[in-house]
């Protein structure tokens, strides 16, 4: 068999997160080897595998897009294709086609002290052909979402339904809805999307929802945005924008975690005001949990509520019974008719894309690691993962886990490391990696690594306490380094 590849940073999915994980170590560590490899045909994770109508981001692409890259498109809240447009550009500016193979899927990773080294078997996803390559180190950046399959409940009658039935993670190309009857089952961010855009070539778009979700209206464009780049220039405006929106961000979730009964109060008095002056707000808007228990969804410009007033979309709050031939039967027993049913009943985690890890022949138990910063899992070394915010963008955390990962790299480099792990005191009190309402992480939680009681062992969703986090001692007393223990033999 060939000798492996071997490179110092094995990249892990070329997303969002992977790509910004490959830029960060050609500017700060470029002496370091990298290849980045995806599973798909194509760079862009999230953005070019779900192809739904209206597909856009729910956070400000201020904020969502890179430090060290300013987002200078008018559109804040961004559509897909302008998103894709950006991670191309990252990656053409920063050289990085030449470091990405393409449809090659990891399917094990295993660390051998001796070479403190990981060998990691992949495969073609286009040939099935199995290749491995040598990393001294894995940083992925798959995030944590099923990419095979989405979540989708097994409902009664399903197969009576005479009409077609998508998952939004599965859009069909050829999916003609113009005039016809659409359900949407689900109340989170796809929902919310798919009812404006398909309400413009449907007769009719019903959301039918069991549980409301909280809804607020935000301006697609940031006037305060754009006249701070047409001021300062892109860099300077988009470094001020940035800082404004972070704080934002955080002074809306601390206001809902703290004042929750204000929260909602607010929240509903700006839905009621933009929605039909009769319309039930307390039944379709009236979640039974506080906000950001679960995260806000976002509808720009107020589409949502204004495809509700021009009567093409509706809102149902019940729950289903069974699919029929012609819809969908529900428990208060009315009938909604449908062409089209589209199944918006959310994701699946699949943490480190279900790779099988083993350190020296001992398999890797995800449940039983503790997380360490964010970024590494106890006793499993020379690991990092990349998990954003759940409460803010993405990309904030992602950006601060990859400076400190090129930190910690250089620390290692000046020390003579070849590896390094996280211990975490076995009595250590530990509780669920997400603090986190969605139903997607509840059926999650038994799969996921854990999270203990304070720094550096917490999940923390606060940039500015991440920010004092990662700019302390890149090292201390819960990191335990070696060298390989015996010589590197280059092939």
């Amino acid at each position: 068999m060939t000798a492996p590849d071997r490179v110092d940073v094995l990249i892990i999915g070329a997303g969002i997160s992977g790509i910004g994980a490959a830029r960060y170590l050609r500017t700060k560590r470029p002496s370091k080897t990298f290849t980045i490899v995806e599973a798909r045909a194509a760079a862009g994770g999230t953005w070019d595998l779900f192809r739904y109508p209206g597909i856009r981001s729910d956070s400000d692409l201020h904020t969502f897009g890179y430090e060290f890259k300013p987002w200078t498109d008018k559109q804040a809240i961004a559509d897909a294709p302008r998103i894709l447009d950006y991670l191309h550009e990252t990656i053409e500016e920063n050289d990085l086609t030449g470091h990405i193979r393409y449809h090659h899927k990891v399917m094990a990773a295993a660390w051998s002290s001796d070479d403190a080294r990981w060998l990691v078997d992949l495969e073609r996803t286009d040939t099935g052909e199995r290749t491995q390559i040598s990393a001294r180190w894995i940083f992925c950046g798959s995030g944590y979402y099923d990419y095979d399959e989405g979540f989708s409940p097994d409902f009664a009658g399903e197969d009576r339904f005479r009409g077609q039935i998508v998952h939004p993670q599965h859009w069909p190309e050829d999916l003609d809805y113009a005039g016809k009857r659409v359900v949407v089952i689900g109340s989170g961010a796809t929902a919310v999307t798919l009812l404006p855009a398909m309400a413009e070539e449907a007769a009719h778009v019903t959301m039918l929802q069991r549980t409301p979700t909280y809804v607020i209206p935000l301006p697609r464009e940031d006037a305060i945005a754009n006249s701070l780049k047409k001021i300062f220039g892109d860099e300077r405006g988009y470094a001020l924008t940035r800082q404004k929106n972070v704080a934002q961000q955080r002074i809306l979730f601390e206001l809902c975690q703290r004042f929750p009964q204000v929260a909602r109060r607010m929240i509903r008095k700006i839905n009621k005001s933009q929605l039909p002056e009769d319309f039930p707000v307390d039944v379709h808007f009236n979640p039974p949990y506080d906000p950001w228990d679960q995260r806000l969804c976002v509808v720009p410009d107020a589409d949502l509520f204004r495809t509700i007033r021009s009567g093409k979309a509706s809102i149902v709050t019940d729950r289903i019974t069974s699919f029929t031939e012609t819809g969908i039967l529900l428990r208060s027993g009315a009938e909604l008719e449908a062409d089209i049913i589209v199944t918006a009943t959310g994701l699946n985690i699949k943490i480190i894309g279900g790779i099988d890890l083993t350190v020296d022949g001992n398999p890797v138990s995800l449940p039983d690691t503790v997380v360490y910063r964010g970024i590494m899992l106890s006793d499993v070394p020379n690991f990092a993962l990349a998990i954003g915010y759940t409460n803010a963008s993405w990309t904030l955390k992602i950006g601060l886990l990859c400076q400190y990962f090129c930190k910690l790299l250089g620390y290692m480099d000046s020390h003579g490391h070849d590896a390094v792990w996280p211990v975490a005191d076995p009595g250590m009190p530990t509780r669920p990696l997400l603090d986190f309402g969605a139903g997607y992480v509840q059926r999650a939680l038994d799969t996921l690594p854990k999270q203990g009681p304070h720094a550096p062992w917490v999940m923390s969703m606060s940039y500015y306490a991440d920010r004092r986090l990662f700019k302390g001692d890149v090292a201390d007393e819960n990191l335990r380094f070696a060298q390989a223990r015996q010589p590197e033999v280059l092939t």
